[in-house]
């Protein structure tokens, strides 16, 4: 089973850049899908048929993807103003990993259990 995930998972990323090196728009919209998302909730339901583990999991997975939406604001700021690809790409993963642990921390806050 761990192999045809790696071989989905795989497969699903080759052809996101494939198609973006053609079609950048295109590319952007198979991307932004949650494709990801969806096949870990068919992986995690075949393994395990929880419903409130994935009720938890669903409901993590949109608190998460919040503080990632910035990323895609800044990195495309940064490159458009001169900054090399390699840099913008690790203040954007950087910037993500901030915001988890603040949407964390702030969640904890609020009875939000991440």
């Amino acid at each position: 089973m761990f192999l045809v995930k790696v071989i989905l998972s795989g497969l699903l990323i080759a052809v996101v850049s494939s198609v973006a090196r053609r079609y950048p728009g295109f590319g952007a919209l198979i991307a932004a899908l949650p494709l990801i998302s969806v096949l870990g909730m068919v992986w995690l339901w075949l393994e395990k048929p929880d419903p409130s583990l994935m009720a938890n999991h669903t409901e993590a997975t949109f608190w998460y993807v919040l503080p990632s939406l910035p990323m895609f604001l800044v990195m495309p700021f940064l490159l458009r103003h001169g900054m090399d690809f390699w840099l913008v790409l690790v203040i954007g993963c950087s910037l993500t990993c901030v915001l988890y642990l603040l949407v964390t921390w702030v969640g904890s806050q609020f009875g939000l259990k991440l």
